[in-house]
């Protein structure tokens, strides 16, 4: 007969109402308060962050993760294996199956090396740009295990520097601190990376997320079979990844368009980095306010991108996130050539695909144009889903040819 599986002592139980494990069991990672025996073992007894067994209503262990007692999502399971628990050592192997992954998926150190619970580590973002890495630790859980987190890191891949960026929104339902620190080394303001051979240069501790979107990587290099001789719009242009690409295979123009100014300053670089320059234009204003001015003056483009950031951010806001998606789309309809190709991307997690499709249709039709879809895609393989929590699938971006009725 097996013997019962030992946990540290610091693990408490955290034991399920009847029949509350079924999706864990299923494979879901995810445990709401409402889900607890709170008769069994009272939330307010744990503190945020607390590693935990986790059981059935009848005490079977079903894994270990941890607990935030202040949160709705109050748990989360990290590993099913009572022979490895949530650990140093844990994070050391499951830093080795990430890293593994990436190895075979591309041949220079620049992408995602962990993403949440897709890699079996739940709250912990890492990106790697050559010799830096830059994490961030979004739940209280992990930030328990933020010096493991960070020695794991150097036995695993021994960066030159590694960046906390923990100044993510999340961080404060958790009860966190938001903060931005170097956690070894000394961390550049700018660092230079590559995509597909093509060069550019990050800010990590003041850049959007934590530097470089690689979520649109695969995306991109969609665009490069449509692309020659093409004039190109890119709509939310941030830095430039989309309209240097689109330079760089052979678009005969390229227009960025970006609220930020710092940001169009940095198209510039990236530009004369690629030896692009005379490619490339930039505009610095609101998107549907430069649609507009685009729209009236008469422009028209070859190929249009839309790659905004998200639109639905909370449930409550769908409706009028769509509509927002609606219009931008539509809009950008209007300023395509007859036979124009439309990039259509949304990182909302709460917009599912299909609404997406049903936002181009409808835009489409309203302008008497019919659309038709070449191309669909996701976040790379750098980003694995996990196939049990929709979340974790949440970037669309859409190729679509739009022509006359």
């Amino acid at each position: 007969m097996p013997l019962s599986p030992v946990f540290p002592t610091d693990f408490a139980p955290l034991r399920l109402r009847k029949d509350e494990d079924r999706r864990l069991r299923a494979g879901h990672l995810w445990v709401y308060s409402n889900e607890v025996d709170v008769e069994a073992t009272p939330l307010r007894h744990f503190a945020p962050g607390q590693p935990v067994v986790i059981q059935s209503s009848n005490g079977k262990v079903i894994g270990t993760g941890y607990v935030n007692p202040n949160t709705l999502l109050c748990a989360r399971l990290v590993s099913r294996d009572p022979d490895h628990p949530l650990s140093p050592s844990l994070l050391v192997h499951r830093l080795n199956v990430a890293l593994s992954l990436r190895e075979r998926l591309y041949n220079r150190p620049f992408y995602r090396l962990v993403y949440g619970e897709g890699d079996g580590l739940p709250g912990l973002i890492i990106d790697r740009y050559g010799d830096l890495c830059v994490a961030q630790i979004t739940t209280a859980g992990m930030d328990r295990f933020k010096e493991d987190i960070l020695a794991a890191l150097q036995k695993v891949l021994k960066p030159v520097a590694v960046l906390w960026r923990n100044d993510g929104p999340m961080r404060e339902l958790e009860g966190l601190e938001r903060y931005v620190a170097d956690a070894a080394g000394t961390v550049p303001d700018t660092v230079a990376i590559e995509e597909d051979g093509l060069r550019f240069q990050i800010a990590p501790k003041t850049g959007q997320k934590t530097g470089w979107f690689y979520d649109q990587r695969d995306n991109r290099a969609r665009l490069d079979r449509y692309i020659a001789n093409r004039r190109v719009l890119d709509v939310f242009s941030y830095t430039g990844a989309w309209g240097i690409r689109a330079a760089v295979r052979g678009a005969r123009e390229v227009v960025c368009v970006d609220s930020s100014t710092a940001a169009l300053e940095q198209v510039k670089v990236h530009a004369t980095l690629n030896g692009v320059s005379d490619q490339m234009q930039i505009r610095q204003g609101d998107a549907f306010e430069a649609l507009k001015a685009l729209r009236e003056a008469h422009e028209r483009f070859d190929v249009v991108i839309i790659d905004p950031p998200a639109f639905v951010k909370r449930r409550k806001d769908f409706k009028e996130g769509s509509l927002a998606y609606r219009r931008i789309n539509e809009m950008a309809m209007q300023v395509l050539e007859r036979d124009g190709l439309l990039i259509s991307c949304s990182c909302s997690q709460l917009l599912p695909r299909e609404a997406l499709i049903q936002v181009l249709l409808q835009g489409s039709r309203h302008l008497e144009r019919n659309l038709v879809i070449l191309e669909q895609g996701r976040q790379g393989p750098d980003h694995p889903v996990h196939p049990a929590i929709p979340e974790t699938d949440y970037l669309k971006t859409i190729l679509a040819r739009v022509l006359p009725a």
